[in-house]
């Protein structure tokens, strides 16, 4: 579903340019889903919006969805649906009305665009709200319309940028329920981008995370907890002269690593605790240090975000500048040409092949969707 090879994108800067991406290699098979992870500023919005045609890449190539992403932009938009940050419909016009359009957009009659309207409103639980406008729904409802505005086409890869952000927690797992559906039950690639690592945690088979503008870990999160952050066991000696035996008992421990001593705690971080700790309580006791305690932690992908990148997501995400990726100063302006032009325009969004289609939301906000409201 997408084949990405040496990806790059330049901005100019007073006085040079900068790079956002420098060469990513991203191969997304169909049906998997996907964590997109990274800190403020790594390339990774920078990278979707290359993916989605939204943003022309300086050099290097991306198929997605069987198409080139320079070569043919609007058959890329044909074929992937886009949830961007921002809401994609528009206050004025009720929901059902907001994906029929939507459809019509990409080329469907307007029966069939109805139909796919009442198919996605029932399949995101929207259908007793088809009705209302979208200022009158909650957070959560307003998200999987969204969503929904994303599917209306029926796309077998779908972007999903930050979908739960700004959700309570009821909210969030309700929209990643019906996401998770998509996957299930129509087999649909996702690729998601989120701060919240929880959610690529149990979510995701598969996380990719970037920094600097390229990809520096990329595998299953349970993968990347082994490999990269290991568990970790803490043993509190019953009397404190054992501490230091204790540490030299760990640092011979197979795959031991990172050999602490806080207080009268040792701890040390090793592949597999499971297989650790009865060796390590075995080892003390023929050392004759008995244990007061013990316990043994797996990894969270935070502690995978912090050792690759010296900071967790959390601390990265404090330090957001308004404009993710943007580098350096507002002063900066990337390096552009015509196609760079993301598919919309002030008197209403352009359907994907190409040319204005008729808009029943008026003025409303299109940078919600962006194969929808970025290629509607």
């Amino acid at each position: 579903m997408i084949h990405a090879r040496g990806l790059t994108r330049r901005f100019k800067i007073k006085g040079g340019d900068v790079a956002a991406v420098r060469g990513l290699d991203l191969d997304v098979p169909a049906g998997q889903t996907v964590a997109f992870l990274g800190p403020n500023g790594a390339g990774k919005s920078t990278s979707l919006r290359m993916l989605t045609t939204l943003l022309a890449p300086t050099s290097g190539t991306a198929v997605v969805a069987g198409r080139d992403v320079t070569a043919d932009p609007a058959g890329v938009r044909a074929r992937i649906g886009y949830v961007g940050q921002k809401n994609g419909a528009g206050d004025g016009f009720r929901a059902r009305d907001e994906l029929i359009t939507q459809g019509c957009c990409y080329g469907l009659s307007r029966a069939h665009a109805r139909r796919r309207a009442d198919e996605v409103l029932e399949l995101l639980d929207l259908l007793p709200l088809a009705r209302r406008t979208p200022g009158t729904l909650s957070g959560g409802q307003r998200r999987r319309l969204d969503i929904a505005l994303g599917l209306v086409h029926r796309p077998g890869l779908i972007f999903l940028d930050e979908p739960s952000t700004g959700l309570d927690p009821q909210s969030r797992a309700d929209v990643w329920r019906h996401v998770l559906r998509l996957r299930t039950e129509y087999d649909t690639t996702i690729f998601f981008t989120t701060h919240y690592l929880e959610e690529a945690d149990t979510m995701a088979e598969r996380v990719v995370i970037i920094d600097h503008g390229r990809v520096i870990a990329d595998g299953t999160a349970d993968r990347l907890k082994d490999e990269l952050a290991g568990d970790r066991l803490a043993v509190t000696p019953a009397e404190a002269a054992g501490v230091t035996r204790a540490a030299e008992v760990a640092a011979r421990l197979a795959g031991a690593a990172e050999v602490t001593v806080t207080g009268g705690t040792v701890g040390v971080r090793v592949p597999d605790a499971r297989t650790a700790m009865p060796e390590y309580l075995r080892a003390l006791d023929a050392a004759g240090v008995p244990a007061a305690s013990a316990e043994m932690t797996r990894p969270t992908l935070d502690d995978v975000f912090l050792s690759l990148t010296g900071r967790t997501l959390r601390e990265s995400d404090d330090a957001r500048p308004p404009a993710d990726d943007a580098p350096g100063t507002p002063a900066e302006t990337p390096t552009r040409s015509a196609s760079d032009a993301p598919p919309t325009g002030r008197g209403g969004p352009v359907d994907p092949a190409g040319g204005r289609a008729p808009d029943a939301s008026g003025d409303a906000d299109t940078s919600g969707t962006a194969a929808g409201r970025g290629a509607r």
